[in-house]
């Protein structure tokens, strides 16, 4: 019986762990926050690791550990209807919300807005998205060729596009970072605000939705002990997010250095078509470009696989595969088309929502590997969580959203009294408190029990 995955076994489930997780925000956001950070780039990196590296890799352990074949199990710890809850909610947001768009808004405004005449660039925005969406939906009703697209052809490709922009970068510094003061939250926060930036990555939903992907693909590799599907999931998974590591450092140090030149932009995609004119030109943008659409077509063609493939299984009396397929790439097409900027403003106040419950379950996970499974942990823990967490999702949403909300004032009050509200981290304490509520039930419980 086989045990362990040859080295090279262990490099190609890495590869499709990456090819399927690292997508437009993981190129934007480091960038922008290096821009930001300045002489503080050393505690955000840190803090955005933590977030965007770190919890990753112990969200696929938590499935790895817990033996769970899908999301959907995991929140069945909890309760079935919060299951159906989470799991659509999850999806829905790395999915044709906003994840998938954004990986085609970006691809077009790095790679295709630079080169258009303003007057023009609705109209090249609807025909470079339609063009996106039509490959993606092409390859997504193909889902046997993923493995081979991701793993052996689009990754190499943007590593090597990627790659030539930051050694240029690094070997030819366009100014000093530590004379870069930092701005904004940078100033007095530059951990927290650097671990919340980690929240725009999406990478731990990603990690406890792909994580079944990852543990499926070692199985057919030849593996099925528990352990040593365990042991090699955690292996793999940190060959991959070490690799996003390294690309982090590189990309927030280069963004850092851009800041000398090119001062703040407006957002990453901005600080990355710079850096990109800076040393290459014309050249520059076309390299650039080439690179963000690798990278966002091959997430988005996971994307849109991984959420038809999940509302086909859940509500299996609803739809085939083929048209969630087809829905959630035209529904992802039609939202790309609002623009960047109000797809992330969006996006913010739910991953200020939903990044908490998935820490919490993702620790509780942990936890049941050390103690096992007892519900009232879970239940308890949620409870606390969500509830500090929905305040977060409040005070995050845009300002016109939270003028027609009744009772907002008071709410923002309340929000305000729970220790580390100031600096987005409310929910740590419910959540504690929750965990000890549960395991003062589960004490009860047990009393009761003995005769």
């Amino acid at each position: 019986m086989k045990h362990r995955l040859r080295k090279q076994e262990y490099i190609f489930v890495a590869s499709l762990l990456f090819g399927l997780v690292f997508g437009a925000g993981n190129l934007i956001f480091p960038a922008a926050m290096g821009q930001q950070a300045g002489s503080s780039i050393l505690p955000a990196l840190i803090g955005f690791c933590i977030t965007g590296v770190g919890l990753p890799l112990l969200g696929i352990a938590a499935i790895s550990i817990t033996a769970s074949d899908s999301l959907f199990d995991l929140g069945q710890k909890i309760d079935r209807r919060f299951a159906y809850a989470f799991t659509c909610a999850l999806y829905l947001c790395i999915g044709p919300f906003f994840a998938i768009p954004r990986t085609a808004t970006v691809s077009f405004q790095v790679g295709a807005s630079p080169f258009l005449s303003e007057d023009v660039q609705t109209l090249g925005l609807f025909l470079f998205t339609l063009i996106f969406f039509a490959v993606v939906l092409y390859f997504s009703l193909r889902p046997s060729g993923i493995l081979i697209w991701v793993g052996k052809v689009l990754n190499p490709l943007f590593l090597l596009f990627l790659g030539i922009l930051i050694v240029t970068a690094i070997l030819a510094p366009m100014g000093t970072v530590w004379d870069v003061p930092p701005a904004g939250a940078y100033a007095e926060h530059a951990f927290f605000t650097g671990l919340l930036e980690g929240y725009n990555t999406m990478d731990v939903l990603a990690a406890l939705a792909f994580g079944n992907i990852l543990v499926g693909a070692i199985k057919r590799l030849g593996l099925s002990q528990p352990k040593d599907l365990s042991y090699s999931t955690i292996i793999s998974g940190t060959f991959s997010t070490a690799l996003m590591a390294l690309i982090y450092l590189a990309l927030t140090y280069v963004g850092a250095q851009s800041r000398a030149v090119y001062g703040l932009d407006a957002n990453g995609g901005d600080v990355l078509a710079h850096i990109a004119a800076h040393y290459f030109g014309v050249f520059g943008g076309l390299l650039l470009g080439i690179t963000i659409t690798c990278a966002c077509l091959k997430t988005a063609l996971g994307l849109v696989t991984a959420c038809s493939t999940t509302f086909s299984e859940l509500f299996p009396h609803s739809l085939p595969y083929a048209k969630y397929a087809v829905i959630f790439s035209l529904f992802s097409f039609a939202v790309s088309n609002v623009g960047l900027s109000k797809i992330i403003a969006y996006a913010l106040p739910v991953l200020y929502f939903l990044y908490p419950l998935a820490i919490a379950i993702i620790a509780l996970c942990l936890l049941e590997g050390v103690i096992g499974y007892h519900r009232p942990l879970y239940l308890c823990t949620i409870i606390g969580t969500g509830l500090a967490a929905s305040f977060d999702f409040l005070r995050a949403l845009p300002p016109g959203v939270q003028e027609i909300i009744p009772a907002m004032p008071l709410l923002r009050a309340v929000g305000d009294t729970l220790p580390f509200s100031e600096i987005g981290m409310g929910w740590i304490v419910p959540a504690l408190v929750g965990l000890a509520v549960g395991a003062l039930l589960l004490a009860g419980q047990r009393l009761d029990s003995t005769p």
